[in-house]
């Protein structure tokens, strides 16, 4: 769905915008866990770019007068416009626990907010099966394809648990990683990276949110 509204947006523009990303995201993370340690909980924050924000408005006939504000009835319209998610799509969340991926709910308590010319969105989602300790989990948000760019911002706060903490730690920029982001470049704007062999770019990109509790 965001991949669809996105190449919309880049169609609407005389000039080209470049190749992928096409979207970019500021994300906040929350990390709630347990009095024992085991993580519950992530609360994620998505900021949308401006360029997309104005897409998705204009798209669904909201700030007609463009002043940058939306009323109460617009934004309870707008809620929940990216929480349409397709059978197994994870979110764009991946995370893991000694390298295995730890399935995680679907979004819950899902809000909407409109913020100088943003749409910012938050939901929850729980753990499922046996909750995992918080120590050593790594929490990678990312678009595989690469069409959407997360980045990590600003601290990420744990709560539950005050032993805990999280740090967020940049992708390792190797030769092998720039040069493909030279190949990444040269593609035009409809084209999935996938479908001309190249990796899964959004994984390597990717920030890694790395949590570790002190023993008691």
């Amino acid at each position: 769905m965001k991949h669809a509204l996105a190449s919309l947006f880049c169609l609407s523009f005389a000039a080209p915008l470049g190749a992928h990303p096409h979207i970019f995201v500021d994300t906040g993370l929350e990390v709630i866990v347990d009095a024992e340690g085991r993580l519950t909980h992530l609360r994620i924050t998505w900021a949308y770019d401006e360029f997309y924000s104005l897409l998705v408005t204009e798209d669904r006939g909201l700030d007609p007068d463009y002043d940058g504000v939306l009323t109460k009835a617009e934004i309870a319209a707008l809620n929940g416009f990216d929480m349409q998610w397709i059978e197994g799509f994870n979110g764009d969340t991946v995370l893991l626990k000694a390298g295995a991926e730890l399935p995680l709910s679907a979004p819950q308590e899902v809000e909407t907010k409109f913020t100088e010319g943003r749409i910012v969105t938050t939901h929850l989602r729980a753990v499922e099966g046996a909750q995992p300790e918080a120590s050593g989990l790594v929490i990678k948000p990312y678009d595989p394809t690469y069409y959407t760019a997360y980045e990590v911002v600003g601290k990420v706060t744990v709560t539950g648990n005050d032993a805990c903490r999280a740090r967020v730690k940049m992708p390792d920029m190797t030769a092998d990683l720039r040069a493909l982001q030279a190949d990444l470049s040269k593609l035009d704007a409809q084209t999935d990276p996938s479908d001309v062999g190249l990796p899964n770019l959004g994984a390597a990109l990717a920030n890694e949110v790395v949590v570790t509790c002190e023993s008691s």
